[in-house]
C-alpha cells in the first residue's frame, strides 16, 4: 500500500510542471520514468545514510525535475497555444529552456537551504544529540510518548 502512495505522489509531482502544456497521453511515459527515478534516488539516500524524512528530495524534488525536463520533451503548443512545442515536435529550443529553469532553481534552492541550515544551527543547532535521539524526541523533548505505545 505504501509504495502505492508513494508512486501516486511521485506521478502527480512529475506532471504538475507539463499538465498544461502536454498531452495527457504523455502523463503515462512521464509517471513511469518519474517513478523509476525516484525509486533509484530513495535506493541512493538510503545508500548513502542521508537522514531526510518521508523521502521528499526523491519523490518530490527528483520526480518534479524530471516533469520540468519532461516538459521541455513532450510539450505541444495544440495542447497550449501560449505554450511551446517540444523537442518530440522537433524544438529543441524548449528543451534548452528547461534545463536552464532546471540548474536555477537547483542552485537557488541549494544556496538558499545551505544558509538556513547555517543559520539553523548557529542559533538553536540543526540537531539533537545521540541520547535525545536514541531515546526519541517525544520523549527526550515533549516529556511524553506518542502514539500511545502502539510503535515500537
Amino acid at each position: 500500500m505504501l509504495g502505492t502512495v508513494t508512486g501516486a505522489v511521485v506521478g502527480l509531482a512529475a506532471i504538475t510542471p507539463a499538465a498544461g502544456f502536454v498531452p495527457p497521453l504523455a502523463g503515462i511515459p512521464i509517471g513511469i520514468i518519474a517513478s523509476i527515478i525516484s525509486y533509484y534516488a530513495i535506493l541512493f539516500r538510503m545508500k548513502r545514510h542521508f537522514d531526510e524524512s518521508l523521502d521528499v528530495w526523491a519523490c518530490h524534488g527528483m520526480g518534479g525535475t524530471w516533469g520540468a525536463l519532461a516538459t521541455g520533451i513532450f510539450a505541444t503548443a495544440a495542447v497550449n497555444a501560449a505554450g511551446a512545442d517540444g523537442a518530440i515536435m522537433g524544438s529543441a529550443l524548449q528543451l534548452i529552456k528547461q534545463l536552464a529553469g532546471i540548474a536555477s532553481v537547483w542552485a537557488f534552492f541549494f544556496l538558499v537551504t545551505l544558509g538556513l541550515g547555517k543559520l539553523i544551527d548557529a542559533t538553536v543547532g540543526l540537531r539533537v544529540g545521540r541520547p535525545e535521539e536514541t531515546v526519541g524526541l517525544d520523549i527526550s523533548q515533549h516529556g511524553e510518548r506518542a502514539y500511545g505505545g502502539l510503535l515500537r
